[in-house]
C-alpha cells in the first residue's frame, strides 16, 4: 500500500495512510469530520488535527480537491480530473458530472483574463430525497 503513496512526498504515517485508503475511489465527497470518524475507528487515539493537515498537505500538493459547496464545511474530492457536480439542495449528496461545457464569454465579461476553465455546480434533489416528500 505504502508504494502507491510514496510520490505524494508526504509522511507515511499508519494514520495518513487510513486517511489515503479511505479517499482511494472516494466518491461521497466527505468532510474532514466524515473522515475523521471513519479513521477513527482503526485509530481511537487519533486527533481531528491529523485528518485537517493530511488533507491540507494533499491539496497543496494538487492531489485532491477542496469543495467549498457547503457553506457549513469544506468537502473534498480525491478525483482531480475536471468535472463539474450536481448536488442536492435537501441532504447536499454530491454527484460527479464528466462532461465538458463550453462556455464562451465576450471580452467584455472576462475583464482581460485569460480564462484557464470553468467549474458548473447543478443544483437539485435527488430520488432519495423526492421519495421522502
Amino acid at each position: 500500500m505504502m508504494e502507491k503513496y510514496r510520490d505524494l512526498h508526504i509522511k507515511l504515517t499508519p494514520q495518513r495512510l487510513a486517511i489515503l485508503s479511505f479517499l482511494d475511489g472516494n466518491k461521497s465527497h466527505p468532510s474532514a469530520e466524515d473522515i475523521y470518524k471513519a479513521v477513527l475507528k482503526k485509530f481511537p487515539t487519533m486527533s481531528f488535527a491529523t485528518v485537517y493537515n493530511t488533507l491540507e498537505a494533499l491539496k497543496n500538493k494538487g492531489n485532491i480537491q477542496e469543495l467549498k459547496i457547503d457553506s457549513h464545511k469544506k468537502r473534498y474530492d480525491p478525483d482531480i480530473s475536471r468535472h463539474h457536480h450536481l448536488i442536492c439542495i435537501k441532504c447536499s449528496k454530491i454527484i460527479d458530472i464528466h462532461k465538458d461545457f463550453k462556455i464562451a464569454l465576450s471580452e467584455d465579461l472576462i475583464h482581460g483574463f485569460d480564462l484557464l476553465g470553468n467549474s458548473v455546480e447543478f443544483y437539485g434533489i435527488c430520488q432519495k430525497c423526492k421519495k421522502r416528500r
